[in-house]
């Protein structure tokens, strides 16, 4: 099994709550807090292409 270093849980309005991870293989993760055996999983480059598009707005209309 891949040991996932989690970060604290980020939470948003109406208790929504996420945490990312990383392993040392260099794969990033994403995971509802509270069910981190079930992460999505991609690159850290993605990761941080999804992060940064986040933080620009980009995703607004899916809230």
């Amino acid at each position: 099994m891949t040991e996932i270093s989690w970060e604290d849980a980020f939470c948003g309005e109406g208790n929504n709550c996420f945490r990312i991870g990383t392993d040392a293989e260099g794969k990033g993760y994403i995971a509802v807090a509270g069910q981190e055996d079930h992460p999505l999983t991609d690159s850290r480059e993605a990761l941080r292409t999804l992060i940064r598009e986040i933080k620009a707005g980009k995703a607004d209309h899916l809230l």
